[in-house]
């Protein structure tokens, strides 16, 4: 969802930033959008290691739902261009669709219209799973329920994470340069700048 479908990253970012400022971190995008997808408590036992602080999971809870409810009060539905007429032309198209967030579910159902979260046949959110992106549980949960094998499945994904956990449930990925440069998104199959050029380039958009 996030830096796929919408723009919704430098929200998430903006949060995480006065969270650890609260902590006097200063964290960079690149230190936030490289872990896109992962559960937050592990985005915060990962950049406390790596500032050298002394991790408290009590503490890290209390983080967390402060970064989830600032997030949840500042974010803006705003979509990455072509992502909506991108899904639509698939849901037209006879392919089944999945969307898998590392996003809790009352934030994915706040963020997204209603409309645009039924053409979705499965939703697996952060609430869903035990371990999050880079393991590859939410996508091999998504295949069950789909009940499709990972030869017939493509996901899409922004983030080296995302990526990663398709990649070890055997799925072929795609990559869109939405969030982070092409260098960080080398693990994908393919990796394209937007959607336009998705579509231009992939076949089966078209043929189908």
């Amino acid at each position: 969802m996030d830096g796929v479908i919408t723009n919704t990253m430098p929200y998430h970012f903006r949060a995480w930033r006065k969270i650890f400022r609260q902590e006097g971190l200063d964290v960079t995008e690149c230190e936030i959008y490289l872990r896109e997808g992962q559960p937050g408590n592990i985005t915060i036992k990962e950049i406390f290691k790596e500032h050298g602080l002394v991790f408290d999971e009590n503490r890290a809870t209390l983080m967390l739902a402060q970064k989830e409810r600032l997030f949840k009060n500042t974010v803006r539905q705003d979509f990455i261009p072509g992502a909506r007429p991108f899904l639509s032309s698939l849901k037209k198209n006879g392919f089944m669709l999945a969307l898998v967030t590392g996003t809790a579910r009352h934030e994915a159902e706040h963020i997204l219209p209603k409309g645009l979260l039924r053409i979705f046949d499965v939703t697996i959110t952060g609430n869903d799973v035990k371990k999050g992106k880079p393991h590859p549980e939410p996508y091999l949960l998504a295949l069950k329920k789909l009940k499709l094998r990972p030869k017939e499945a493509i996901v899409i994904e922004n983030a080296p994470f995302g990526i990663r956990s398709a990649k070890l449930a055997k799925i072929a990925c795609i990559a869109l340069e939405t969030s982070l440069p092409k260098n960080y998104l080398k693990d994908a199959d393919l990796v394209f700048p937007s959607f336009r050029k998705l579509t231009k380039k992939v076949s089966f958009i078209r043929s189908r």
